[in-house]
């Protein structure tokens, strides 16, 4: 009788895990298609992805809430990040990004990094190279996660500080993490824009080659380890962190069910002690691996 009831809860457990793997699959490709279509939204002036040169919708006027470089050939409107330092950098205030930033951070926190940001969704695609990966060990992560904290000095410094600095100093100012750090611009807009532009191509100087070495490093750093440019240098996901403990859609801990086993944030890929800290990106993924029910 033992072993039958051994033998029954076997069963049970072993559906349990099957019906929980069914439901992850679904909810991952879910998200997957809802990166693929953001990010098809965001580019969406197609005819300018064929003949090098830039989109300049009017909707270049408003910004979309994931990193999408202006500078982007199909690009329908503007990046973020973008718009904050050319504001601070012609020296206004930044009323409106600031509004936008405070109105997307209210409602979804780093959501739009797991579910609205292209170069999120290419850096995942790149992990999901056959290759040795670099996954979190308990030796690892305390490294890793003081190094998550280089994205704030990144948009302190090069978001904010530099283009306000030189704009008192010589009356203007470059967006200075877009010119010399972001790969997404490099990878989505300078090289599709140099390959189809002859123009351009005569024009390739050191900045160009610099933002390439960049680009590349990210392309092979992502190939092996999860979402680094995310983790450790994008200003965008800075911000958005900074709304996570309060955003209204995301991810919810049920108190009464859960055990603090830590199964869900040991098994996650990015830097998180525990969900909806500043490292969550709310992908949903912890939901597969805790076994009491309590994230929702």
């Amino acid at each position: 009788m033992a072993n039958l009831q051994s033998e029954s809860t076997q069963q049970e457990n072993k559906k349990f895990e099957n019906q929980k793997s069914f439901t992850q699959k679904n909810s991952t490709l879910k998200r997957r298609l809802i990166q693929v279509i953001s990010a098809l939204i965001y580019n969406a002036d197609v005819t300018h992805w064929f003949n090098g040169t830039i989109s300049q919708t009017g909707l270049k006027k408003v910004c979309v809430p994931g990193l999408n470089c202006y500078s982007c050939p199909g690009a329908i409107s503007s990046c973020p990040l973008g718009a904050l330092q050319n504001t601070l950098a012609s020296g206004k205030f930044p009323f409106f990004i600031t509004g936008f930033f405070l109105l997307i951070g209210t409602l979804f926190g780093r959501l739009i990094c797991s579910f609205l940001c292209p170069f999120g969704l290419f850096q995942e695609l790149l992990f999901k190279i056959p290759t040795p990966k670099i996954y979190h060990t308990k030796k690892l992560r305390p490294i890793t996660r003081k190094l998550s904290l280089l994205k704030y000095v990144i948009l302190a410094v090069m978001c904010i500080a530099l283009p306000l600095a030189f704009y008192f100093k010589d009356g203007f100012a470059s967006p200075f993490f877009c010119k010399w750090l972001c790969p997404e611009g490099t990878i989505f807009a300078g090289w599709p824009l140099v390959i189809i532009n002859e123009t351009l191509r005569s024009a390739i100087g050191f900045l160009f080659s610099w933002k390439t070495i960049l680009a590349i490093a990210f392309i092979l750093w992502s190939v092996f380890m999860f979402r680094p440019f995310c983790r450790f240098f994008c200003p965008l996901g800075a911000i958005y962190s900074f709304f996570n403990k309060k955003a209204v859609f995301g991810i919810k801990v049920d108190s009464t069910k859960c055990i603090h086993c830590n199964a869900c944030v040991n098994s996650c890929k990015m830097d998180t002690l525990e969900i909806n800290d500043r490292e969550c990106i709310r992908c949903g993924e912890c939901k597969s691996k805790c076994h009491f029910g309590a994230i929702k």
